[in-house]
């Protein structure tokens, strides 16, 4: 088997790793601030950052690709192409689904950049067996190297970035993940050989590099005008006042817009709304905010979790756990399994609620005297 030269344009290489660092900085900088936001427009957010992290990883492969420089004319099985380009963008959507509706903790951090790594290995090597009249022969060692540094990276871009979403950890996560991205498909390039294959089959129509460019253009036209866009949510920031402001009057409800006795302040489609404590089947900890469910919604609520605490628990409400509240009358069954125990609730749209150790008992008590049903295994 004879294998090919090969050589990269390195103007591309550049501008391949620009990509790469512009579409990192854009898909995490969406996902700010999501706990502000509705259900809607958080999936709309998650959608548009997997879109642009997934599209990300495709361009930058395929900028470095047309960069490639071989001794034969060779073209790109579109099917295949287009295939590398739609796992991208549904593996990381999966990753960043795990950390924007699940409780979020290390370790969903961490298995969310696995995820990604994953996704960066799958979206290159995918992308490869769309190669027409030559054939990529991959070497293991090229293959464990560059899986180690993907998964390595992007699990540590996304630790950084969403340990403490600030901005400079955003800034830090983005050159993680676009290390991860240039870094994996040049290891693995290293550890990849090229040889003819005039029998190759298609899979779907055959691209040329022309064809190929005039995509991979307009991808990155999209990417950087959606790095421009994002990039102008850095430079207009509400003053401190204005937050403030706005956090108060949250908190501080008029006496005139709600019925007597306590309303919790709660936002529904980027609207101000009042729900009865009544209606509220548990609260959890969202940063320095709540998640509000009731039996039909989510809703977001300014209070921190102290302050729900202090003004929810006079009326019955229990803290089962640091981060959770949970209306007892709620319950339709607490479980015990020994020094673990959670809250279940009818209805599939209701997360169960961990109770905590020290807890335990205390919680078992208080719901045995509201008549809800107690397992212990």
């Amino acid at each position: 088997m004879e294998f090919l030269e090969f050589g990269h344009n390195y103007f591309l290489v550049a501008m391949s790793c620009l990509i790469a660092f512009v579409a990192g900085f854009t898909g995490l900088s969406l996902t700010r601030n999501l706990s502000h936001k509705s259900i809607a427009q958080k999936k709309l957010s998650v959608a548009l950052a997997a879109i642009a992290l997934g599209g990300g990883i495709w361009s930058m492969h395929f900028v470095a690709m047309l960069g490639l420089q071989l001794p034969l004319l060779f073209y790109y099985d579109a099917a295949i192409t287009l295939m590398s380009a739609l796992t991208a963008i549904l593996i990381v959507g999966a990753a960043l689904i795990l950390l924007h509706f699940t409780d979020r903790s290390t370790p969903i951090i961490l298995c969310a950049g696995a995820l990604v790594g994953i996704g960066v290995l799958v979206m290159h090597y995918i992308g490869m067996a769309g190669l027409e009249l030559c054939l990529a022969v991959y070497t293991p060692v090229g293959i464990a190297l560059s899986s180690i540094v993907a998964i390595a990276l992007c699990m540590l871009a996304f630790w950084v970035a969403y340990g403490h979403r600030t901005n400079r950890n955003i800034l830090l996560g983005t050159m993680c993940f676009a290390g991860a991205v240039c870094s994996v498909h040049f290891l693995a390039m290293a550890g990849t050989n090229i040889v003819v294959d005039p029998q190759s089959s298609e899979f779907g129509p055959r691209m040329s590099n022309e064809i190929l460019a005039l995509g991979v253009i307009l991808t990155s036209f999209v990417i950087f005008g959606a790095f421009l866009w994002v990039g102008i949510t850095y430079l207009v920031q509400p003053s401190a006042s204005e937050t403030r402001s706005n956090a108060q009057q949250m908190e501080q409800p008029s006496p005139e817009k709600i019925p007597a006795g306590l309303q919790i302040p709660c936002e529904r489609d980027g609207r101000k709304v009042f729900i009865s404590p009544s209606d509220v089947a548990l609260l959890r900890a969202d940063g320095h905010y709540t998640q509000i469910y009731t039996k039909f919604d989510r809703l977001f609520c300014v209070w921190p979790i102290t302050e729900a605490t202090k003004r929810l628990e006079p009326l019955g409400f229990l803290q089962t756990h640091r981060s959770y509240l949970v209306n007892p009358a709620e319950v339709s069954r607490f479980e015990r399994s020994k020094d673990k125990g959670r809250c279940i609730f009818e209805g599939d749209d209701l997360p169960p609620v961990p109770v905590s150790r020290s807890k335990l008992k205390e919680i078992q008590e208080a719901l045995l005297s509201t008549g809800s049903a107690v397992r212990a295994t």
